[in-house]
Order: structure tokens, then C-alpha cells, then sequence
């Protein structure tokens, strides 16, 4: 099974490559979440509404960068 991850693996890095221009250790640092939402940007399906002034706020005062 890890032959069929490492295939996989090395194709979605040269997409990235191709769509996003990254390089290769940029694809190998990003998070599957970024990946996943170049790949729904591009498709057109971003999905959820960004947050609210309200909500970025919120979250501003639960988590300060101190």
C-alpha cells in the first residue's frame, strides 16, 4: 500500500507544482487543509463563507498572539 501512497504522492506534488507553482518543498511543508483549499478555490467550491468581523474578533481575544 505505501508504493500506492508514494505514487500518489509524487503526482499530486507535480500538480501542485503545475497549478499553484510551488516547488516541491513547499508541497512536502503545506497541511492536506491547504492543499484542499487551493484545490476548492480553483474548482470553484471554496465552501464555507469566510468568517465575520464578529467572529474574527472572537476569536482575536480567545487566542491573543500576546
Amino acid at each position: 500500500m505505501s508504493a500506492r501512497f508514494a505514487d500518489a504522492a509524487v503526482r499530486l506534488a507535480g500538480l501542485a507544482g503545475v497549478a499553484f507553482g510551488w516547488a516541491p518543498t513547499h508541497f512536502w511543508e503545506a497541511t492536506p487543509a491547504e492543499l484542499a483549499a487551493l484545490v476548492a478555490a480553483i474548482g470553484g467550491t471554496a465552501g464555507e463563507a469566510p468568517p465575520t468581523p464578529e467572529t474574527i474578533a472572537a476569536l482575536m481575544e480567545a487566542f491573543p498572539d500576546g
